[in-house]
């Protein structure tokens, strides 16, 4: 019979050594290996012959049904794919009080009132604590059921009993084996906990949703291991002073990996936020230094605003400091406007924001980021009912991005008349742009004489 033996698990990432160092050889983090006892017994291989599944071929394998359950929520559907597939093992992360419990529990009272089950496990809250914020949500769902428990076999034992059709999980950093030896909490107790519900939820077709922390870094906390055993990752983000939030997915088996979700937080709850365009540019700034620009996220095109702002530097290294778009990239398009437009930034502090809360990185904002310089820098106002859409290069070269027809047909339903557009894009154009004139630029010159800024 095999024995149980120690091993210095790294906290960060899940890999193992035989005895302690100061510094995890695989993730690099210090002081994360930590001492475990793993039995053998546990994780022994299927012995052979154990499974009786044959292969087959692909022309004769079922199709798949292609219902799905609504979360009762626009947005969460969205980033889902569309709603709940049965079996489906779901990650939730994201930073504490940012509203994952909040997102979850309204879930749980849309599907309910809909005639279905649900059952919450709360490892952290009591149920008194989680009847209290459903009744500030004002759910008063009869079919959602409530469970206050930190071990797993108990929580199957009521899976069994109820017979539920989604069950939440919050969170899987405070639940635990019995049979594991290590504390809850940790890497073996962790993955041995997500394989468990992993097998619950293709066993039973049980929805599974799980909550789980994040690091300083924003990563979940736990091995890698457990992101890869799951069918869909989703985080959930957005500054806990600011009342916009923002579910993105990372990972999904049943949908695009593209898609974002944005909702606002309000004392009844999450609402779901159906054109974020006309949110985010609802508090449009009137002075130089502003521009608006697309992104596509998924499937959907956002209309955003750039704020930029320039200034004297007081040190002997000018800053550049932005929020919600890459600084590096930022720093890039400093220096490719100095040289090829003229617009002195090098020395002058530089800081841009993307108005909204919003994190973008894509490379079609660049060419709204430079005008939002050269505006400030001039003290000149872009026109009103301008749209930016267009990569730069170093050479000062506006080059093609994707889907522009999306992106256009967004900017006309706001009523803006005018778009910036590569040149590029433009001689391939094959759509038909109603009410609104696309400007095709092929250099930074052109764009910022097209624009006003000369």
């Amino acid at each position: 019979m095999a024995k149980a033996r120690r091993v210095y698990i790294c906290q960060s990432c899940g890999h193992g050594e035989p005895k302690w160092l100061g510094r995890c050889p695989t993730c690099g983090e210090w002081s994360t290996l930590v001492e475990e006892v793993i039995d053998s017994n546990l994780s022994a291989p299927t012995s052979k012959g154990a499974f009786s599944n044959k292969a087959v071929l692909l022309n004769d394998v079922a199709d798949a049904g292609t219902t799905r359950l609504s979360t009762g929520l626009i947005e969460f559907d969205r980033v889902l794919g569309g709603g709940l597939v049965k079996g489906a093992l779901i990650l939730v992360g994201g930073d504490p009080g940012i509203g994952k419990s909040t997102l979850l529990i309204q879930a749980a009272g849309c599907i309910t009132a809909k005639g279905e089950r649900a059952l919450y496990v709360s490892a952290e809250e009591s149920p008194q604590q989680v009847k209290m914020r459903a009744a500030r949500l004002g759910i008063t769902a009869s079919e959602l059921y409530l469970l206050a428990e930190t071990n797993l076999e108990s929580v199957e034992a009521s899976v069994r009993e109820l017979n539920p059709r989604v069950l939440i999980v919050d969170s899987v950093q405070t639940v635990g084996i019995g049979e594991v030896s290590s504390p809850i909490g940790s890497v073996t107790q962790i993955r041995a906990v997500s394989q468990r519900l992993l097998n619950l939820a293709k066993s039973t077709d049980l929805c599974v949703f799980v909550v789980g922390h994040v690091t300083k870094e924003g990563a979940i906390a736990g091995p890698k291991v457990m992101e890869h055993m799951v069918d869909t990752v989703l985080y959930f983000e957005g500054e806990r002073s600011g009342p916009y939030r923002i579910l993105r997915a990372h990972k999904n088996r049943f949908g695009s990996a593209q898609e974002i979700g944005i909702f606002e937080m309000l004392a009844e709850g999450l609402t779901p936020v159906a054109n974020p365009s006309e949110l985010f540019l609802s508090q449009r700034a009137q002075g130089s230094g502003a521009a608006v620009v697309t992104s596509l996220e998924g499937s959907r095109p956002i209309l955003l605003e750039v704020q930029a702002l320039t200034s004297p530097t007081l040190y002997g290294n000018p800053r550049r400091t932005t929020i919600g778009i890459d600084a590096q990239r930022v720093a890039m398009l400093c220096a490719v406007l100095e040289r090829h437009s003229g617009f002195a930034t090098s020395a002058l502090d530089v800081y841009v924001n993307l108005a909204g809360g919003l994190r973008i990185n894509e490379p079609a904002l660049d060419l709204g980021v430079m005008l939002a310089l050269a505006s400030t820098t001039s003290k000149k106002v872009i026109p009103f009912d301008l749209v930016a859409i267009g990569e730069v290069g170093l050479s000062g070269e506006v080059r093609a991005v994707g889907q522009l027809a999306a992106r256009t047909a967004e900017a006309a339903a706001l009523g803006f008349r005018r778009v910036l557009v590569p040149d590029v894009d433009l001689k391939r154009w094959r759509g038909k742009a109603a009410d609104i004139e696309l400007v095709g630029v092929a250099t930074i010159g052109a764009a910022l004489d097209a624009a006003g800024l000369f």
